[in-house]
């Protein structure tokens, strides 16, 4: 049996990386926050300690959640091999960059593993967590065992792709409503109502692969054979995105975006909506 992970280090405290440190924390893992200002953080959870040097004694498990740039985490990797050797599992919440090469760089790239949560990361029950090519079974297993003491389960991909499998479904979907959208057939409202009250819904029920089992794969086969030829197959972003980030318009966060949050009260939005999330998460479980 390999040694179960205790000791956690979550590096980076943005809104992924609070959510990871809270699940940690909640689920009763001696957790540290290693960040650049642990003086800043004004919203620690309960049971997780913050601090700006690697902790003298190591991890067993590493999560490192910062910014999305490569050269940032390759830095960082090389600085915790440099303090700690081939001891602790390393981690990387990537959404998007290549994992194989931050194992490649590694002189123990064995101990490599992506950990990929979705937002928000505490609430959200399953995570993925994608082997590079020299990954070991026992970082495999040492690693779900952890996530699933913290409630979640892991979608385990046997090789890294870029985007995995969340963020590629969920692009190619995005890429397709976006093209529509840029074309003038539909408006980014017709798309959220389509899929918060019908799409969403039957995925939570039949998913999307079951669900063409049930209705019958000869007719599936017919409709793929119908519209695929005819999708937005490119591999170029789509310009309505681009051009509202150009025009500095990121969304709440700066008050326009696809919508108009200048009005808004965002806090109470979010709480809302973590609400109703929270709410569907409990139905489902107990269905």
């Amino acid at each position: 049996m390999s040694e179960a992970v205790n000791r956690v280090m979550v590096v980076g405290y943005g809104s992924m990386g609070r959510g990871i440190a809270l699940s940690f924390g909640r689920a009763g893992f001696a957790t540290t926050v290693l960040s650049r200002d642990p003086a800043a953080i004004g919203d620690l959870p309960d049971g997780v300690s913050a601090t700006a040097a690697l902790p003298e004694a190591p991890p067993d498990l590493v999560i490192e959640a910062v910014p999305e740039r490569m050269d940032l985490k390759q830095a960082l990797l090389a600085r915790l091999e440099a303090a700690y050797g081939a001891g602790p599992i390393l981690a990387s919440n990537t959404s998007s960059l290549p994992l194989q090469e931050m194992a490649d760089a590694l002189a123990a790239p064995e101990r490599l593993i992506g950990v990929h949560y979705m937002h928000p990361a505490e609430a959200l029950p399953m995570v993925e967590v994608i082997r590079v090519a020299q990954t070991t079974d026992e970082v495999l297993a040492r690693t779900t065992a952890a996530l699933e003491r913290t409630g979640k389960d892991s979608i385990v991909l046997a090789k890294p792709v870029i985007g995995f499998l969340i963020n590629r479904l969920q692009h190619a979907i995005l890429h397709e409503a976006y093209c529509l959208i840029d074309d003038g057939i539909v408006k980014p409202e017709d798309v959220d109502n389509f899929a918060k009250r019908m799409f969403g819904p039957r995925l939570c029920v039949t998913g999307l692969i079951e669900q063409k089992d049930l209705s019958g794969l000869d007719v599936h086969a017919a409709a793929q054979r119908g519209i695929v030829p005819h999708l937005h197959h490119t591999n170029r972003p789509s310009r309505v995105v681009q051009d509202l980030v150009e025009d500095g318009q990121y969304g709440a966060k700066t008050g326009t975006g696809f919508y108009d949050w200048r009005e808004a009260d965002l806090a109470a939005h979010r709480r809302k909506a973590a609400d109703k999330l929270a709410r569907l998460l409990a139905l489902l479980e107990a269905d």
